[in-house]
């Protein structure tokens, strides 16, 4: 499974309707998935899902996951498109229709590679980091919980991700979520791996001790050469509420585009700042942009969640 920060071809955004949660709101979510747009545009072809009916915009869940596949000649890559089964972060929400896309955009040829039939497995993109050279990220508490892949094993899962993602170890976090969370613990809203063995991941507050438990674990964990990893903590915003009910927001839901990071802000410039600097120390060569996210998360989701690149 290739690294967020390789080259990409395109990245998909899936667009909200008015048959979407975002019917309440459809005009203001419009207007960010607009700036969203815009400044992927600037730097890489974009697919925008619009004409295939679809249940909600989440494309980080239900996009292919792509593989690169070398063969007996080192200058001969393929590129393989893994199109796993999305049912709604555990039967939570209706998916069926989003099961559907990739098939779609495979059969129009507007995505390119060996399609690979996983839809008998629940794997959603934003579970799962890669750093393009063996090593998934993951956490226990996501790909364990009800209603994705029981009765298997967390081992008989581990084997699985390690043959279909090319990986050589699957790292499970024990440790970390974010109050409001829908995804039972994405590892893409906590910790994200950069280039260099840098990891960057969320800090915690007085209202997320299991953040402070996840740090501890991020000092013990060691690279495939056994080297500890560079950590970097991205500060948690502030709370943010709707009708009452707090928010996942977080940082760590960036996405890496060519030359560019879009990091999620939400109207808090010290914290977002901060952010937009600490993400600037494990990408120096590239410029860092930030996306109002407040409207985003008012679905449980943020910038990385509305997106998926491709290579």
């Amino acid at each position: 499974m290739l690294a967020e920060w390789e080259h990409q071809s395109m990245v998909q955004l899936t667009w909200p309707h008015k048959d979407t949660d975002w019917a309440p709101i459809l005009g203001e979510i419009t207007a960010v998935y607009e700036e969203m747009a815009r400044e992927i545009r600037k730097r890489e072809p974009l697919l925008i899902v619009d004409e295939i009916s679809h249940n909600d915009t989440w494309a980080r869940d239900h996009g292919f996951i792509t593989v690169e596949e070398t063969t007996l000649d080192p200058m001969s890559k393929t590129q393989v498109l893994l199109d796993f089964k999305f049912n709604g972060w555990g039967e939570k929400f209706e998916a069926t229709l989003d099961n559907e896309i990739n098939r779609h955009l495979y059969e129009q040829g507007l995505v390119k590679g060996e399609y690979e039939d996983h839809l008998d497995f629940v794997l959603e993109g934003g579970s799962i980091e890669s750093d393009g050279k063996g090593t998934i990220f993951t956490t226990e508490c996501c790909l364990m919980a009800p209603h994705r892949n029981q009765p298997l094993t967390r081992n008989e899962i581990e084997e699985r991700l390690k043959e279909w993602l090319g990986a050589e170890r699957i790292v499970w976090l024990q440790h970390g979520s974010l109050l409001g969370d829908d995804t039972d613990g994405h590892i893409d809203t906590l910790v994200r791996i950069c280039p260099n063995d840098t990891l960057l991941y969320t800090g915690g507050d007085s209202d997320h001790p299991d953040l402070a438990l996840m740090e501890e674990e991020l000092k013990g964990l060691k690279t495939l050469e056994g080297k500890p990893y560079r950590l970097l903590k991205l500060p948690l915003p502030r709370p943010i509420f709707d009708d009452g009910d707090r928010l996942p927001a977080t940082y760590a839901n960036y996405l890496v585009v060519n030359d560019a990071v879009l990091v999620p802000t939400y109207n808090q410039p010290d914290l977002d700042e901060e952010a937009m600097r600490i993400v600037g120390q494990a990408f120096p060569d590239r410029e860092i942009v930030g996306i109002d996210c407040r409207t985003v998360i008012k679905q449980h989701g943020s910038l990385h969640c509305c997106t998926m690149q491709y290579y």
